[in-house]
């Protein structure tokens, strides 16, 4: 092995494989829940400029952590030979990796455009972080790097999403979750594109095709997510996709109701 290969090997340092609820898990969540309460308190009536600069560096830790991810899924090791691999399963777009692509949107954009980002962060980012930090799943790997980073993305979708909440409270309704939609449409087609794309052009290199299923809505691959994997299984694709469009629309919006709510039984409250 070289230099960078040797560096490589040390960031594939591996641990026992964490498990739901386990003292690593919980750690992840209460630091979650203690930098969630820290930003909607001290910033929740922050400056624009304020909350770029917070969206930004979280948006860099994302992407540093994301580079870190694939340069090691894509070395082995055996016998002291690093051989490298990529491997597509893990491509960086699936529906909690949209940060990546939607935050730059938010910082750099306006008007409408900034809206309707920041609108997708406090919703479906916010969902797709929730229902990881509740449910992990089989997201843990005997990598401690990779679990690291797999906590610190969801984690800071759940933070974004619900400071974003707090610091845009005035603005919160329907019409402002409807703006979150075409983002969502978009994430949804660009998912489809690739999945289609990138199997045809793995296809026709020769030999087995790898696994290439980004959003879990390939037509050439089973879904391997919990109830959606049942789900696909028992439907026909298109109406399948259908659900899938309307379910992941509807979990976003209970999600974003549940924090519009809280903001306005607080408002309630503090008027009584």
């Amino acid at each position: 092995m070289n230099a960078f290969e040797r560096f490589v090997f040390l960031l594939q340092g591996k641990i026992a494989t964490p498990v739901p609820y386990g003292w690593y898990h919980l750690v992840c969540l209460a630091l979650t829940v203690g930098l969630t309460v820290l930003l909607c308190l001290r910033c929740r009536d922050a400056g624009e400029r304020t909350v770029d600069r917070l969206l930004f560096v979280a948006w860099l830790l994302m992407v540093v952590a994301e580079v870190y991810k694939q340069i090691v899924f894509s070395m082995d090791v055996t016998d002291g030979v690093a051989t490298w691999s990529y491997s597509w399963y893990s491509f960086p777009y699936q529906f909690c990796s949209t940060p990546i692509y939607v935050l730059p949107f938010a910082i750099l954009g306006r008007g409408r455009v900034r809206e309707a980002a920041l609108a997708f962060m406090m919703s479906f980012s916010l969902f797709g972080g929730l229902a990881v930090m509740v449910y992990p799943g089989d997201v843990y790997v005997p990598t401690l790097g990779v679990d690291v980073q797999t906590m610190l993305h969801h984690g800071l979708q759940v933070v974004l999403g619900i400071y974003l909440a707090v610091y845009l409270r005035h603005r919160l309704g329907l019409r402002h979750f409807a703006k979150a939609l075409p983002v969502f449409a978009v994430a949804v087609a660009l998912a489809l594109l690739l999945n289609v794309t990138v199997y045809h052009a793995l296809a026709a290199s020769g030999g087995e095709v790898p696994t290439f299923n980004m959003f879990f809505i390939s037509p050439y691959f089973d879904c391997t997510l919990p109830l959606v994997g049942a789900i696909s299984a028992a439907l026909p694709y298109p109406v399948f996709l259908l659900v899938y469009l309307v379910g992941f629309s509807l979990a976003a919006f209970i999600v974003y109701g549940a924090v519009w709510g809280l903001y306005r039984l607080t408002q309630r409250r503090g008027a009584a």
